[in-house]
């Protein structure tokens, strides 16, 4: 199969509104593969993701990583975009572009969307299907957030902006401001998971940091109470901030896929 790592491929996602186009950056290599997930507002040459692609490609290893609608070099607008959406893309493109055991890496968002996909997957139990989940990698994850960290958290003015004009503009420590609109809000509620157990049907990893001031780390906590497997390790990082994208974090992430592999 043709290396696609260095020019990104497009896969149409059709919906009842149309084609999405999705950018995909495939490495071929042995498995079990690396399926990256990436965080809201961010794309698949962060630096955590542009890490793992690196690890895959020293360990001969297969990964796929891509970017939702509305992010990086897939088309639509951001403040289009919902939960459902990004998590429709990411079943489409797992279905898609990867074959056997995979480890799903998912960052913020992105650990959402792996729980998502993991829920997805086991209902197909059973039936014949190219990839299967050998394992989940979760950094920061924020499953839920749109309304635990969001919504509930916002004050009332927020709340009244959203519902009267449909957006609010958030500020940014790593950019322009971007909207957070009432579809998130309310479409996310359609894929809310913290209410009742997960079965993932796979190891679990979690790094969290303890000073992560956009996911604190309680919430990871709330997740592991979830997740009714055995083999569940979470990993509180004393100094690590939300992104954990510093040295020593990447070496956590990349011992924690290896763990998995």
């Amino acid at each position: 199969m043709t290396d696609l790592n260095d020019v990104p491929v497009y896969l149409d996602v059709e919906t009842p509104n149309g084609k999405r186009r999705i950018a995909v950056r495939k490495r071929d290599g042995a498995l079990p593969g690396l399926f990256w997930l990436g965080g809201f507002k961010s794309d698949m040459k962060g630096t955590k993701a542009a890490a793992l692609d690196a690890f895959a490609a020293e360990k001969k290893r297969a990964c796929v990583r891509f970017d939702y609608s509305g992010h990086g070099e897939s088309d639509g607008d951001f403040a289009d975009g919902t939960i459902g959406q990004w998590h429709e893309e990411s079943l489409a493109v797992f279905d898609a572009f990867c074959e056997g055991p995979q480890v799903a890496i998912g960052s913020s968002m992105g650990g959402w969307m792996a729980l998502l996909l993991a829920r997805a997957l086991a209902k197909r139990r059973g039936q014949s299907h190219r990839a299967s989940l050998a394992g989940l990698v979760l950094i920061a994850p924020a499953p839920d957030f749109t309304e635990e960290l969001m919504w509930k958290a916002f004050p009332q003015d927020i709340r009244d902006q959203i519902e009267k004009d449909g957006a609010w503009y958030r500020p940014s420590d790593y950019g322009e401001p971007y909207p957070i609109t009432r579809k998130l809000i309310e479409e996310g509620r359609n894929h809310l998971l913290l209410g009742g157990p997960l079965d993932v049907g796979c190891s679990v990893r979690i790094l969290q940091g303890a000073q992560d001031p956009d996911v604190p780390w309680q919430h990871a906590f709330a997740l592991t109470h979830c997740l009714p497997s055995d083999d569940v390790v979470l990993t509180l990082i004393q100094d690590g901030d939300h992104r954990l994208s510093r040295p020593q974090d990447i070496a956590r992430m990349l011992a924690a896929v290896e763990e998995l592999s």
